[in-house]
C-alpha cells in the first residue's frame, strides 16, 4: 500500500476543493490551481479532509496514487501559504534587477539575459551594498516556481571552484581544490 497516497490531506479554512469529471480545482486566498486526475483514481472531499483511493494493486495505479495525493497537498498547500524561493548571485560583477514581471540578468556574459516571468509569480530582487544581489520568488504553483529557479539557475550554475554561478540561498556547493593541490 502506497504510505503516501494512504496519507488524508486537511484542507484548511478558506480553501475551497471541488472535483468534477476527473478535474480537480483548489481555491484559496493565494489563487486558484486546477490538476485533471487519472479516472481510474478516485478522488474524495468530505468533511474537511481529502483523501485518494485506487481501484487495484497495479503497479501503475499504486504509483498513480501516491502522486496525485503528493499534487493535491502541493496545490492545497500553495493556495493556503504559497511557496517562495530565494536565489542569491555570486560572482564579481553579476547583478539583478527587473521591471515589472521582466528580470534583467548580468552574469558576465557580453550581453545582459533578459527573461519574462508569467503572471503567477511574484518577483522581487534586492541589491545591498557588500552582500550578494538576491531574487526572491513566489507563487501559489510549486511546479511552475521550481520550473523558473532552474531556467535561471541555467544561465550560470555554480561551478565548484571558486563557487560562483547561480544557487539557493543556504545551499552549500562541493568545493574541489584546484590543479595545485595534486602535487
Amino acid at each position: 500500500m502506497s504510505r503516501i497516497g494512504k496519507l488524508p490531506i486537511q484542507i484548511p479554512a478558506g480553501v475551497t476543493v471541488t472535483v468534477k469529471e476527473n478535474v480537480v480545482t483548489v481555491k484559496g486566498p493565494k489563487g486558484e490551481l486546477t490538476q485533471s486526475v487519472n479516472p481510474d483514481i478516485e478522488v474524495i472531499v468530505e468533511n474537511g479532509i481529502l483523501e485518494v483511493k485506487r481501484p487495484s494493486d497495479e503497479k501503475n495505479h499504486r504509483a498513480m496514487h501516491g502522486l496525485y495525493r503528493s499534487l493535491i497537498n502541493n496545490m492545497v498547500i500553495g493556495v493556503s501559504g504559497g511557496y517562495r524561493k530565494e536565489l542569491e548571485l555570486i560572482g564579481v560583477g553579476y547583478r539583478v534587477s527587473n521591471t515589472g514581471q521582466l528580470l534583467d540578468l548580468s552574469l558576465g556574459y557580453t550581453h545582459n539575459i533578459y527573461l519574462q516571468l508569467p503572471q503567477e509569480v511574484k518577483v522581487e530582487t534586492k541589491t545591498e551594498r557588500n552582500k550578494n544581489p538576491l531574487i526572491i520568488l513566489e507563487s501559489a504553483d510549486k511546479q511552475l516556481i521550481g520550473q523558473i529557479c532552474a531556467k535561471i539557475r541555467s544561465f550560470r550554475k555554480p561551478e565548484p571552484y571558486k563557487g560562483k554561478g547561480i544557487r539557493f540561498v543556504g545551499e552549500t556547493i562541493r568545493r574541489k581544490s584546484g590543479k595545485s593541490a595534486g602535487k
